[in-house]
């Protein structure tokens, strides 16, 4: 194998593979990424077993082959090279040299038959989505996906697939975001659950204008543009009925400033508590109040203006819950809904003018333990 390559191209498929290249791992093969040179250019692979990331460059090949080489050694050492043509060579006894003016330098590379193949998804049947479309769904949701691994099927963003419509919903079992996006009608109806991870390549990798080709097999989906491609594993099971907790009866409503909030959220927590995070808000007239007890810390206070409908309410949110669901608040004022102290709220943006519809859903804390 050898080819010819400029620094810059180099350098930014070895950027857009790194990320799916684990940084632990008992097989050593998956620390390093896949390189293959073919007539057309050269291809770029990288895996973690769930999720895999391939692109192919322009390059001047001279040999075709291929070999697996130490990802985060090449790309250290391409960061570092002037921006000069590189030479990069390997041998049958899998030694890589690479060249760049003065610059020699020799890795180890692992055969490329111990790499993992790609899923088997076949793109014949596929669909395309708006990557704008996608990206907005996968900024304002995945967020809110849980990392614990007692209910895996949380650890997954449901994405759900229909004919005017697309939704993605994510929830932890303490906040859930939504969205719909209106499509012209492409893809069949699906529910697939999708890890983050794999929506945060996509979200990295792909241009908002760009068309993104999507296609599925029986437990793997791919993305496509251009020459870079995404595979994930799908995660199998069914979602929670996510419908069911979102309140349709709250009567009491708060507009108010996003910003003001969050900081005065910030303020009081400092001083709660580093377990539950709990601060209360007190809804009366135009003020909010909030304040923290914290036994062993001590107290806090503060008060903002807001507008609120309703009767007075007193209720405990973890602080931390709401001041991640009002980050990805698109506008600079929201609307709070309740019931009451023990059912849960809603976070909407206010005057957002865009055809998407954006809810989050925030689950109180008991005041009083």
């Amino acid at each position: 194998m050898k080819f010819t390559i400029t620094r810059e191209r180099l350098h930014e498929a070895l950027v857009a593979v790194a990320a799916s290249v684990p940084t632990k791992t008992t097989l050593p093969v998956l620390a390093n990424i896949l390189i293959e040179a073919k007539a057309d250019g050269v291809r770029i692979s990288g895996t973690d077993l769930d999720i895999a990331v391939s692109t192919v460059v322009p390059a001047e090949v001279d040999g075709e082959g291929a070999v697996t080489v130490p990802a985060k050694k090449l790309l250290e050492i391409v960061r570092e090279l002037p921006s000069a043509a590189i030479r990069l060579a390997a041998s049958g006894e899998q030694r890589v040299d690479l060249e760049c003016g003065r610059s020699r330098f020799r890795l180890l590379g692992i055969p490329r038959e111990e790499f993992p193949n790609f899923p088997p998804v076949s793109f014949k049947e596929s669909w395309s989505v708006s990557s704008g479309d996608l990206q907005k769904l996968i900024k304002h949701v995945s967020f809110a996906s849980s990392t614990e691994e007692s209910r895996p099927i949380l650890n997954g963003v449901l994405w759900e697939l229909r004919k005017d419509v697309m939704r993605m919903v994510a929830t932890n079992g303490h906040r859930l975001a939504r969205m719909d996006v209106p499509v012209a009608g492409s893809a069949q109806a699906a529910d697939l659950i999708v890890p983050p991870k794999a929506l945060d390549q996509v979200g990295r990798l792909f241009g908002p204008a760009d068309e993104v080709e999507i296609a599925k097999s029986d437990n793997h989906l791919g993305f496509r543009t251009g020459s870079t491609v995404v595979f994930t594993r799908l995660i199998e099971g069914p979602y929670p009925n996510y419908d069911q907790v979102i309140p349709k009866e709250n009567d009491r409503a708060c507009t108010v400033e996003k910003d003001a909030l969050a900081s005065a959220l910030r303020r009081v927590g400092v001083v709660a508590s580093d377990q539950t995070h709990r601060v209360r808000l007190q809804f009366s007239g135009g003020t909010l109040k909030l304040s923290v007890s914290t036994p062993d810390l001590g107290e806090a206070q503060d008060e903002i203006a807001v507008t609120f409908d309703g009767d007075p309410l007193e209720i405990g949110f973890n602080a931390n819950y709401l001041l991640e669901v009002l980050k990805y608040m698109p506008t600079g004022e929201v609307r709070l809904t309740f019931k009451a102290p023990e059912r849960a709220a809603t976070v909407e943006p206010v005057g957002w003018d865009d055809p998407a519809a954006y809810l989050c859903l925030v689950m109180p804390l008991r005041l009083v333990d």
